[in-house]
């Protein structure tokens, strides 16, 4: 039996159809990362950095993967790239973004991967679907679970648990 870790992703998207693109990328995610073991609801953001672009629609999942982090960023990389994701700008507009949150309790930084992921102590909203499933986690370089780092947070920008009208 392989050895599998726990990981915390979120996902983003505020081209095209979110919800859709949302769900296509868990659909890959477990085919080619492992599967799934929990899921946030999908919430919707304001964007972080360029404000002038649509609100997004985000979700935490956590996977059980077998996947060295290297090779499972390579693989959420190809995902991303596969449903359409274009290179662009910093913090600008996309079909869907991959993010690794939390690699269990690792701790790294080389070749363009950091985990945790750098971010997370200051945004609501990766803190805050993260929380749904994993509030009790501690993160393994802040020290705090990730409600404590909710709590902690002065970000501004607002999050909405997402409803379908």
């Amino acid at each position: 039996m392989e050895k599998r870790t726990q990981v915390h992703l979120l996902l983003g998207s505020n081209i095209g159809d979110r919800r859709a693109n949302l769900a296509r990328a868990r659909a890959l995610i477990a085919q080619r990362a492992g599967p799934l073991t929990a899921h946030s609801a999908l919430y919707e953001t304001e964007p972080w950095g360029v404000r002038e672009q649509p609100l997004f629609l985000n979700q935490a999942i956590a996977v059980a993967t077998a996947l060295p982090p290297a090779d499972l960023l390579r693989t959420l990389k190809a995902i991303e790239k596969e449903m359409g994701r274009l290179k662009t700008e910093r913090w600008q507009a996309r079909l869907i973004d991959i993010d690794i949150l939390l690699y269990g309790d690792l701790v790294c930084a080389e070749n363009g991967l950091q985990i945790p992921h750098p971010g997370l102590p200051r945004r609501n909203f990766a803190l805050i679907p993260l929380m749904e499933i994993a509030g009790e986690e501690v993160h393994p370089v802040e020290g705090k679970t990730i409600e404590e780092l909710y709590l902690a947070c002065r970000d501004p920008l607002e999050v909405w648990l997402f409803e379908e009208e």
